[in-house]
């Protein structure tokens, strides 16, 4: 049902005109940003146009869904030929928002159009425009992983390769074809010359070109967007393995057992600071730097059967220690050469 007709039976007669207008201003803002030569993303100008053109064309799609100008029951030949042009309110949005230049956002950017492209491109299949496949959310596969082996076998991902430059071939084919139509008809249409026909020819000849468009958009977001994702995955593992903040340097200081020392070799070394192992322990400790620090604590068997072996090690000192001490002994009172009766030395 026309615009025109659904506006009349609501008792908004000045609801149509206005949205023939949002999609006017918001489709020649998308044709002036296109044609601009100055960059889209680092012009301020450029920028305020983009985003004047999606505040009008989001409303118009709003006024679209209120009037409920497209229905899934409906056959092409029933909708107006003027309103044929309503049906490319989601690929122009997709389209200016791919133009914004703020890159911070650039993930939510990309995301945004696609879904748009894909609104634009379900409503041409619902009304059976066009002969292509949907595209389908890029699935996180190995790229390099081998599919096949031996003599005869052809790798899938060639044979998609060369289906997709096929289908790249044939789009170019025809984008230029309707292209050239195009530029006939665009002085009649704009004059207000043009017939019926002629009309609604011209506004689907832009639905075909907008479907090629689309599914060009659409793989090239899906390969940015792999590469976005790829980049902040490495800027996150370069984080997670920055290098630790190094410590200050010590300042040099002698080392002392207990403070009567410290107080005599800090009287020898006046230039140099002193420290009981006691204080040298109790800086580091609040530093966090002891070698167990950060340790959890053993359990209580751990714990006894460590003191156990320092209590062996211990006793084993003082073994050796006895040991050394009646050697001492021995040879205070026994010369060298003792008891040498063979050399009778």
């Amino acid at each position: 049902m026309a615009a025109d007709t659904i506006a009349a039976q609501a008792g908004e007669a000045e609801e149509s005109p206005r949205l023939s207008e949002l999609l006017e201003s918001g489709w020649r803002l998308m044709d002036e940003v296109e044609t601009s030569t100055e960059p889209s993303s680092g012009v301020p100008e450029v920028q305020r146009k983009v985003l004047r053109g999606i505040r009008l064309l989001e409303q118009a799609s709003r006024g679209m869904a209120e009037l409920q100008l497209f229905s899934h029951n409906e056959e092409l030949e029933e909708i107006a030929s003027a309103d044929l042009r309503f049906m490319m309110v989601p690929a122009l949005l997709g389209a200016l928002i791919m133009k914004q230049g703020n890159q911070n956002k650039r993930m939510e950017h990309l995301q945004s159009a696609r879904a748009y492209f894909m609104d634009f491109l379900k409503l041409c299949k619902d009304y059976k425009i066009g002969k292509f496949a949907l595209p389908q959310m890029p699935a996180n596969q190995d790229e390099n992983e081998a599919t096949g082996a031996g003599v005869g076998v052809c790798n899938p991902n060639l044979m998609a390769m060369a289906s997709n430059r096929n289908a790249k071939i044939e789009r170019y084919k025809q984008k230029k074809e309707v292209e050239n139509r195009l530029a006939s008809l665009k002085t009649l249409v704009e004059s207000g010359q043009a017939e019926e026909e002629q009309v609604r020819e011209f506004y689907m000849l832009h639905i075909q070109k907008w479907i090629g468009t689309c599914l060009e958009e659409i793989e090239s977001i899906d390969q940015e967007m792999v590469i976005l994702k790829s980049r902040d995955a490495f800027k996150q593992a370069q984080a997670s393995h920055a290098p630790q903040p190094t410590r200050p340097p010590m300042k040099p200081f002698i080392l002392t057992r207990d403070a009567v020392q410290a107080k005599v070799f800090g009287a020898g070394y006046p230039s140099l600071a002193t420290m009981t192992v006691d204080d040298w322990y109790d800086q580091h400790r609040k530093q966090g730097v002891l070698p167990d620090q950060g340790i959890p604590p053993r359990s209580a068997e751990l714990a006894d059967e460590e003191q156990q072996q320092e209590k062996k090690v211990d006793e084993d000192d003082e073994k050796t220690l006895r040991n050394a001490r009646e050697w001492d002994d021995w040879k205070d009172t026994h010369p060298r050469g003792y008891g040498n009766r063979k050399n009778m030395g």
